[in-house]
Parts: C-alpha cells; structure tokens; sequence
C-alpha cells in the first residue's frame, strides 16, 4: 500500500535573522525540495522574524519537519500535519522554555487525547493534578506561550490549504 500524501503548515512564529536560511535549508531537506519562506519581522520579540510556509509531502513528515528544526535556542514554531484517510493528524508546538510538544488531531482540529492518558489523569485524587495532567495533554502551556506570537502576526498573510492533496 502507498504512503498518503498529507499537507501542513510551517509556522516560524520567531527566529533570529541568522537561523532563518539555515531553516528553510531544514524544511526543504525535510519535504525534498528547496524551499523560500516569505519572511516577515516579529513584532512581539523585536530582532526576530517569522513566517508561514504550506508543505506538502508523506504523511508523516510533519515530524520529520519538526525534528530536523526542533533543536535551535530561540526558535518558536509550530508545525501541523491535516489527516488523511490512514493517519491521524498532528500538532509539533516548540518554544526555547518548554521545549517541543506534539498533539494527534483528528479530521476537524481537535486534539485527541489517549483513553490512558486520560485514564492516568482521572486516577489522580487531587483535582489541581487532574487539571495539570490534562493542561499538559493539550499543550496547554506550549498555546499561552505561543499565542502573543500569534496575534502579533495578525497582519500576516492568510495560508489557504487547497482542497485537494496530490
């Protein structure tokens, strides 16, 4: 059986000027084609840029992309992964404090957690620690650490995905 083709989003939310071609260098070794980001600076960590880039690829490479770029000092990024037909789809989170998080999602976006995961949470008696171990399940801490990056980029240009993987 073949591989599914899948498709994604590079999200470079900050990186120093100096990383940023040795990124792009990563992601186009990573997917199997040079690649040229659209690079723009960050303006909630001036002396940063940042950048939205479309891949396309195997499924699968999402965490390929996200390994080959997971290892710089004050690199913030997100990489996501849409499902196809024979994979859940996922979400690689990285800030230079938390280090890299990685969700499954399923065919809307959501986040899907392991029934054990889960099973380990409700097994816990204090309530506070329920709510950690499921805070951490979500990448919870990776979303409110990312999200001032986020909005800066509200004037960014909008990545569409087309409607039809190749």
């Amino acid at each position: 059986m073949a591989t599914p083709r899948a498709r994604g989003v590079v999200f470079i939310h900050s990186a120093p000027k100096a990383l940023c071609p040795h990124l792009e260098w990563a992601v186009g070794r990573s997917i199997g084609r040079p690649v040229h980001f659209s690079w723009s600076d960050q303006p909630a960590l001036p002396g940063t840029r940042r950048a939205a880039f479309p891949w396309d690829g195997f499924a699968g490479t999402g965490a390929v992309i996200a390994s080959s770029i997971r290892g710089w000092d004050q690199l913030r990024f997100e990489v996501t992964e849409e499902p196809t037909t024979a994979s859940l789809g996922g979400r690689w989170m990285h800030t230079p404090d938390l280090g890299i998080h990685h969700s499954q999602m399923d065919a809307a976006g959501s986040i899907t957690v392991p029934e054990e995961r889960i099973r380990v949470a409700m097994d816990l008696a204090d309530p506070r620690e329920m709510r950690r171990e499921l805070d951490l399940a979500l990448g919870t801490s990776w979303d409110d650490e990312l999200e001032v990056f986020r909005v800066a980029g509200d004037d960014a240009p909008v990545v569409w995905l087309s409607s039809s993987v190749g």
